[in-house]
């Protein structure tokens, strides 16, 4: 399950993926996980009727279903069709509907937006082994292509040892590398970065991304 830490840091996860050749070539460039945005509000969204291409890749890659404040009929129909094998939530979601969420026998990531030490502390309060770190930006959900101050991530390492942490916000190929020797991530996270235009990739760029944030790790 991503990210895996008996492979090499750190998992590669490429979000906002809305085509299906693309999913599948961006899956043959090695990457470990799938983000498919199932909130209307984004520019990647993808209703849910037209995700069932998300099955054929199911036994080779990790698929994560992007979602925020969703309705219990998303939920119940992702939960039951078995579509994404991650449910990676970026609204309000209290604790409380995390840990229902894993008695329903989900794996859960939980985004969380950072600006200052202060707003690490929720993260303890979440039962889920795994946190993505976004840049905070009032109003907005992730995928603002912004950077958050990466000593954060440090200290949330520090701070809570038994969580995962999957580094977002910003990241191109240009940055990754450094980010990645900087904090030290479980995981790296990235829509706008790799993009020629909202919810279409640059594959040029895809993998670009995926040897700059490998390459971190070597040496």
């Amino acid at each position: 399950m991503f990210p895996d830490l008996s492979q090499p840091l750190p998992a590669v996860k490429i979000c906002g993926i809305t085509q299906r050749q693309q999913a599948h070539d961006i899956v043959a460039l090695g990457a470990d996980a799938l983000g498919i945005n199932f909130w209307p509000g984004s520019k990647r969204y993808l209703p849910l009727p037209q995700a069932g291409w998300m099955a054929e890749l199911h036994g080779r890659t990790t698929l994560v279903a992007v979602l925020v404040n969703a309705d219990p009929r998303t939920l119940d129909a992702l939960l039951a069709e078995g579509l994404a094998h991650i449910l990676q939530l970026h609204g309000d979601e209290s604790p409380a509907q995390v840990a229902a969420l894993q008695e329903r026998g989900a794996h859960v990531i939980k985004a969380l937006a950072v600006r200052d030490r202060a707003s690490l502390e929720r993260i303890g309060t979440y039962p889920c082994e795994t946190i993505l770190l976004d840049a905070y930006n009032p109003g907005l959900y992730g995928g603002t292509g912004e950077t958050f101050p990466w000593e954060l991530a440090r200290i949330a390492r520090e701070l809570y040892p038994d969580k995962r942490f999957i580094l977002s916000g910003g990241l191109t190929p240009a940055n990754v590398r450094e980010a990645v020797q900087t904090t030290l991530p479980a995981a790296v996270d990235v829509a706008s970065g790799v993009e020629s235009a909202p919810g279409v990739k640059d594959l040029d760029l895809v993998r670009a991304f995926i040897e700059q944030a490998r390459s971190a790790c070597v040496g």
